[in-house]
């Protein structure tokens, strides 16, 4: 896309969503539970806030509306049954163009829809709660299990000062954080399906998502410290069950995953500084024989300060990803068996009145070249072997109402697997690959 006209997109996407008129309702599920609007959780959704990131330890349990009481004759509680429905829908259609065709597809894509969501939210009964995610995928044409977390949680004191506690089932490491600084509800919260991506991550960025299940105790001191162990074990949705010699990228037994947070205020300012992590060790094809080993350590940092009826908020992350490739490496996928990979994201927030974002963020790839595992590749490869990508990212947000979110979104690269220019060997440059992207979000 030309500048000009890029310019004169942009323009017209803001004249349009500034016209239409500005009300005020509650997002669906949690907020007909607690009887609260969106912007007593969330800056802009799905962003959490200090009330947000309490309600969600709480195990989505808070609730401020009439319930449906059974006791027994002991005065015990035995049914806690919401009148309200606890089914909500999310609907995402978008608009794609990248900035050079990609080989053999047509440019300018819309996706109508591009996610479909229906949600089970809130409270089960007293202490256990549930977020569970169905989704409709527009590449795969098909429903199925998204993110999902399920919480018994509790309040007690030690040492004289206040403790949450509970434990987590969930299937994605990092879904059930509270931060937005981790990668399951990391910036950016919504991006196209159909744009390139650079050729490595590290795995705990979405590499197990929805393909596995876990259980995590967690616990909350003083609104303090914040901790958690987790251990996850393979759950393929649509693969063979149990595990068998067909089955791929299967965790060879336990992978564990961590969390230790503090988090304070000083006057006005909020910070929370952290570390996560996994180590997961798994049989790239079938059940025997040698594993691959990922051991992803990350660090993270938040920000957030309010401007009167405004706030600005500022999310960091550090993962490093030491490998063990055994398995690829016998297999002669690798030239080594012991490449590492970094990732680092940092993007700033400035939200005006929970109604227009404006967000700029900066992302980096690096890691050891390897031209096995980086092989090269007409527009998908790599011809130096290296997974080096980085770029920026730039959004503006606007929400005619708490429950509906219009964005554009601009991506360009600085540096696309490997190299600014000709990375592929084929003359394809890293700035072909940058791309606008306008979606319309709706929450109902």
């Amino acid at each position: 896309m030309k500048t000009n006209n890029f310019i004169l997109y942009f323009l017209s996407i803001t004249i349009i969503v500034l016209c239409i008129p500005y009300r005020s309702f509650a997002i669906p599920g949690f907020a007909r539970q607690t009887n609260l609007s969106c912007k007593s959780c969330h800056t802009i959704f799905p962003e959490l806030n200090a009330f947000g990131r309490l309600f969600k330890l709480n195990g989505y349990t808070l609730t401020a509306v009439e319930t449906i009481n059974v006791t027994d004759s002991l005065d015990n509680n035995t049914l806690n049954l919401l009148k309200t429905a606890q089914l909500s829908a999310m609907m995402q259609n978008s608009y794609t163009n990248v900035s050079k065709t990609i080989p053999g597809t047509q440019n300018n894509n819309f996706a109508f829809p591009q996610q479909l969501s229906i949600f089970l939210g809130g409270e089960i009964t007293p202490r256990i709660g549930a977020f569970i995610q169905v989704t409709y995928d527009d590449q795969g044409a098909a429903f199925g299990l998204d993110n999902t977390d399920i919480r018994y949680a509790d309040q007690t004191s030690l040492a004289d000062k206040s403790l949450i506690y509970g434990l987590t089932l969930n299937n994605n490491p990092t879904v059930q954080d509270i931060w937005n600084s981790t990668p399951a509800w990391g910036f950016p919260y919504a991006s196209s399906s159909v744009v390139p991506s650079p050729i490595a991550s590290t795995l705990i960025e979405g590499g197990l998502a929805q393909n596995v299940a876990g259980l995590g105790i967690y616990a909350l001191w003083n609104n303090l410290i914040y901790g958690e162990v987790s251990l996850y074990r393979s759950e393929k949705q649509g693969g063979p069950h149990p595990p068998d010699s067909t089955a791929s990228g299967t965790i060879k037994s336990l992978a564990p995953y961590w969390r230790l947070a503090l988090q304070f205020n000083a006057g006005q300012h909020y910070f929370e500084i952290g570390t996560f992590g996994t180590s997961v060790e798994m049989f790239p094809g079938g059940l025997n024989g040698l594993t691959d080993k990922f051991t992803d350590i990350g660090i993270d940092f938040n920000y957030e300060k309010p401007f009167g009826d405004n706030e600005f908020t500022l999310h960091a992350s550090f993962i490093r990803e030491n490998r063990s490739l055994a398995a690829t490496f016998n297999s002669g996928g690798a030239m080594g068996n012991s490449p590492a990979l970094n990732s680092f994201k940092v993007v700033g927030n400035y939200y005006i009145n929970g109604m227009i974002g404006f967000s700029l963020g900066y992302f980096m790839i690096t890691g050891d070249a390897d031209s096995l595992l980086y092989a090269p590749a007409a527009f998908s490869g790599s011809s130096s072997g290296t997974p080096d990508s980085g770029g920026i990212i730039a959004e503006v947000n606007y929400l005619p109402w708490m429950n509906t979110k219009f964005g554009i979104q601009y991506v360009a690269y600085t540096k696309f697997n490997g190299s600014s220019s000709n990375y592929d060997g084929n003359g394809r440059s890293a700035s072909d690959n940058n791309s606008v992207y306008v979606i319309a979000w709706l929450a109902f």
